[in-house]
């Protein structure tokens, strides 16, 4: 059996986490634990987080780190050290799963690499209803549901497409959606703290995980997410970033200095 960590990412908006966390809660198969990696969000999340651990089907440990700046890297390599699992599914705080999420995950899991998959978009009138309703039940032919494809479940398509869907673009990625083996985040020392602000972070790993020999693989029409509406993030530092992912590109980086070795 393998033991499964699912990692969530958030910053100071506790009535999506809510319902990130209630569509964990209503999951097939459950993680073995939920690690919230917390960039700095106030007290209301604290209060939420404080509120489902009582009742909650597994363990929720929520590791938090002061607001000083858009740090997802530096947050996320805590939480990698605070995992037990052998295998963390990595995702966002503004999401909604499907029923069969890590069921999925766990299905298409391999030795030897690590997994991208893909997203539903909802639209903003859609999200702010499921908000203000509180419940994570998403009808995927609601008319505000962008994308509606990715919201399937077709097996042997998921199998075919595995290790054939753009495997020739090394930068495609969705660090929403993400799974690895800890071991493998361990070899190259997760994710590298010199990114900070959004964008890069998730493709910089993955390159380092590929210079080792971990190939990549895409999960569709398996482990789907529903994104939840909301305005994008400041690019400001998107340059600086996209400077560090070419140096990993082109000096084959497998090991980033300052990284996960820090926390464990």
């Amino acid at each position: 059996m393998i033991k499964t960590s699912l990692n969530i990412s958030t910053y100071n908006w506790p009535e999506a986490l809510n319902l990130c966390l209630l569509s964990v809660k209503a999951l097939n198969v459950l993680p073995d634990e939920v690690v919230i990696t917390d960039d700095g969000s106030t007290e209301n999340t604290r209060l939420l987080i404080e509120k489902l651990q009582k009742d909650f089907p597994v363990p929720i440990k929520h590791v938090w780190q002061p607001d000083e700046g858009f740090q997802l890297a530096k947050i996320r390599n805590k939480g990698i050290a605070a995992s037990s699992g052998d295998y963390i599914i990595q995702i966002d705080g503004d999401l909604i799963l499907h029923p069969n999420f890590i069921a999925d995950h766990l299905a298409f899991s391999k030795r030897g690499s690590f997994v991208s998959g893909s997203r539903v978009i909802l639209g903003e009138q859609y999200s702010k209803a499921l908000l203000k309703a509180g419940k994570p039940r998403v009808n995927l032919f609601n008319s505000d549901v962008k994308n509606k494809l990715n919201g399937f479940r077709i097996k042997a398509l998921r199998n075919y497409l595995s290790e054939r869907y753009r495997m020739n673009d090394m930068l495609y990625m969705r660090g929403c959606n993400m799974a690895f083996w800890r071991d493998d985040l361990i070899k190259v020392n997760g994710y590298n703290e010199g990114f900070v602000g959004w964008g890069r972070e998730d493709n910089e790993v993955a390159v380092r995980l590929i210079n080792t020999g971990i190939r990549k693989r895409i999960i569709k029409f398996g482990g789907v997410v529903f994104h939840i509406f909301h305005p994008e993030k400041s690019r400001s530092d998107l340059s600086k970033n996209d400077d560090m992912l070419k140096d990993a590109i082109t000096n084959k980086r497998i090991y980033c200095p300052i990284g996960v070795n820090q926390y464990l």
